[in-house]
């Protein structure tokens, strides 16, 4: 369950979050919220850029804080403010949060200020995956940023453990981050030319739960995923784009995945992932699995109904403080 678009945002250094005056009040400290997508996060001082793809996003539910993003963009982080800010500011990361969409979006511009129409197709399909890929690794290329964490629009973004996480790796070295969907290296045939094939098999870190890139590893990648090069590179192994980052990163530059337990998809049992543990994870995902409704199992502050992601719940759990989460909730 992947989305066809995507979304990314960063932070300067040092890492201080975006402030909130509390809902309904005119002016004052509150709390900070920063809206995620998913799918591609950069970290600098640690979390510089996080990029995302994501489809266009459903109505906010009734009763929602309007400055938090819909269901469809389901993080949202609250931090203290340090200093009080002004009513009229713009919080600094829906400057620095970007989000590529395969079309236009009124009303997701009303809420993000820098919204990318990759002009790429809204199917599911390789081509269209791949070509929304390029698009955020060129822009990530462009910014100067130093990390790239790209995460579906179906995940719930932790930013807090993904900073904690990012600080311990240097940006400079080669790192590739993230949880494999599979139990074994991907099999696949790189065509060499148009009569010659060549089998290869490497790890792919899976889309659906996440997977950070270090910009000296970004920059290495450069001649099979810049300017174009990402498409044809993924038509070499006719694989999507999450196994093609993964090839050219495993494949062709010898650079091993590290694997963490703290990125979650959809592929996984995700009621597995004790209570206890969920203030832990960097990103948590929800679906079908074994055909039945999968998400982390818990009690919140709304019902299954209200949300069957759980991720309202899961935020209020975390950040309890949230203007729209209910006072004195039992978890």
């Amino acid at each position: 369950m992947r989305c066809p678009a995507g979304t990314a945002f960063g932070l300067p250094h040092p890492v201080s979050p975006p402030c909130l005056p509390p809902a309904g009040s005119g002016t004052g400290p509150g709390p900070c919220c920063i809206p995620v997508c998913s799918r591609f996060v950069r970290g600098a001082r640690v979390l510089h850029w996080v990029l995302t793809k994501r489809s266009k996003a459903p109505p906010a539910p009734r009763g929602a804080d309007p400055r938090v993003l819909p269901r469809g963009v389901p993080g949202c982080v609250r931090e203290r403010c340090a200093t009080p800010p002004r009513f009229s500011k713009v919080p600094r990361l829906l400057f620095q949060t970007f989000i590529f969409t395969d079309g236009e979006d009124e009303e997701l511009k009303k809420q993000a200020r820098n919204v990318i129409n990759t002009n790429c197709s809204a199917a599911h399909s390789r081509q269209a995956l791949s070509c929304k890929m390029a698009v955020e690794y060129d822009k990530f290329i462009e910014s100067g940023k130093k990390w790239f964490c790209h995460v579906d629009d179906d995940n719930y973004v932790n930013v807090r453990t993904l900073v904690k996480l990012l600080s311990s790796y240097p940006h400079t070295q080669d790192i590739y981050i993230g949880k494999p969907s599979l139990d074994r290296p991907i099999q696949a045939t790189e065509r060499i030319s148009e009569n010659k094939m060549h089998p290869v098999h490497f790890w792919f870190a899976t889309g659906g739960a996440g997977f950070c890139i270090s910009r000296g590893l970004a920059l290495k990648m450069s001649p099979w995923a810049s300017g174009g090069h990402f498409m044809s590179t993924a038509e070499k192994i006719r694989l999507p784009d999450d196994c093609t980052i993964g090839y050219i990163i495993e494949s062709v530059l010898g650079v091993k995945l590290i694997r963490s337990n703290l990125f979650h998809s959809h592929l996984e049992n995700l009621h597995q992932v004790p209570k206890t543990e969920i203030h832990k994870q960097v990103t948590l995902s929800y679906g079908m699995f074994e055909n039945k409704r999968n998400s982390i199992h818990m009690k919140g502050a709304f019902s299954v109904e209200e949300d069957p992601s759980r991720f309202r719940s899961v935020h209020c759990l975390l950040y309890p403080d949230t203007p729209w989460c209910p006072a004195n909730v039992a978890y």
